[in-house]
């Protein structure tokens, strides 16, 4: 091996690592166009049934029927965006005249209320708070001035709402109607000799992932009947729209049930704060904790086997395993596209590497 070839072989590599940092930054500064593209995907996921339901059963023709498909999608999302417009209206009003004090007032009363109904305040313990004066300055170090500050960086990103949803509503309308679109973009990529390969893989994920997405609505709204019940027997104001934020947590995986059972709950007690603890309070945060837990075990032992098993064909376990991994590689977000993009994967792994036995057994199911 003589230098000219050592020198071109360097020269190769640095041109590489530097088109991938370029293809990187290219990337980086067009996120939200990859965002709305990506959002634009999952909802002709959503939509591609009913177009064909459409198409075949009612003989529509295909731009009536995306057409019709498209205003269906937007009236369900307005729908649930109107449930939430007065919870909206109220709270924007109350945190422009929020009283910073008068709310760490509130927590440290609930939060005095708990340890004297736990026995907390008696006793050695009693001595001990009353000489750190913890019930009084609990919240005393806790800043709740982001609040206002949230409020305002909320109102920016609305702002840009209106663009945002023009955008995914346009390249949806488009992936709906030409359903080939995306994938004779992608084509234009690959060589000829694999491009039936390639056709092969995007059909199965299509079919995959749009059962899977089917499946997780499917999920969502189990979640909600159940957490809507749970909050109307306790008497919450704003059970229905509580309940859907709360069902809408579990999109992430394990990490979003919880912050929804947190909320829920905190509500649940924050909303009956000057009744007594111990009869009113307690029974009914109890309440809500059981319709909680009713809707986790119908989500853990039938909805979410019966979504893994027969939509993405892969086992709880394996599922698990992955969504744990991209969350500690990618944060939340990579635990919510665990599972389409780990499907991706698989359906790419047995068109194109089928000779490998390791591909073999991972993808047997497919």
């Amino acid at each position: 091996m003589n230098a000219k070839t050592i020198a071109n072989g360097i020269l190769r590599a640095v041109a590489i690592m530097v088109g991938v940092v370029l293809l990187g930054w290219f990337f980086y500064k067009i996120q939200s166009v990859l965002a709305y593209l990506a959002i634009a995907a999952v909802l002709a996921l959503l939509g591609r049934p009913i177009v064909l339901f459409l198409r075949r059963k009612l003989k529509f023709p295909n731009t009536l029927a995306v057409v019709v498909t498209m205003i269906f999608m937007l009236a369900i999302f307005l729908g649930i965006l109107a449930l939430f417009i007065p919870l909206i209206a109220e709270q924007s009003k109350n945190l422009s005249l929020l009283d910073i004090e008068a709310l760490k007032a509130d927590l440290n009363t609930l939060y005095i209320q708990t340890l004297d109904y736990f026995g907390a305040s008696t006793g050695g313990f009693n001595t001990l708070l009353n000489e750190s004066r913890i019930e009084e300055n609990v919240l005393q170090g806790m800043d709740l001035g982001f609040i206002p500050n949230f409020l305002n960086s909320f109102v920016n990103a609305l702002s840009n709402f209106s663009i945002g949803l023009f955008s995914v509503l346009f390249i949806s309308f488009f992936f709906l109607k030409d359903s080939k679109l995306m994938q004779n973009g992608i084509l234009t990529f690959v060589p000829d000799n694999k491009e039936s390969n390639l056709v092969k893989s995007i059909d199965k994920i299509n079919n995959l992932l749009s059962r899977y997405f089917a499946g997780i609505l499917l999920q969502l709204f189990i979640l909600f009947v159940i957490y809507t019940i749970a909050l109307l027997i306790v008497g919450v104001e704003n059970a229905i729209v509580i309940a859907f934020l709360c069902a809408l947590f579990n999109i992430i995986p394990y990490i979003g049930p919880i912050i929804g059972g947190v909320i829920m709950i905190t509500l649940t007690m924050t909303s009956l704060l000057g009744a007594d603890f111990s009869t009113v309070i307690l029974p009914k945060a109890m309440y809500v904790l059981i319709g909680l837990t009713v809707g986790q075990l119908i989500d853990n032992f039938f909805s979410q086997p019966f979504i893994f098993s027969t939509s993405v064909k892969s086992h709880p376990l394996e599922i698990f395993l992955i969504i744990i991994i991209a969350g500690l590689l990618f944060g939340v977000v990579g635990m919510v596209v665990a599972v389409p993009g780990y499907t991706a994967i698989k359906v790419v792994l047995k068109e194109f590497l089928t000779e490998y036995s390791f591909v073999k057994k991972l993808t047997k199911n497919l």
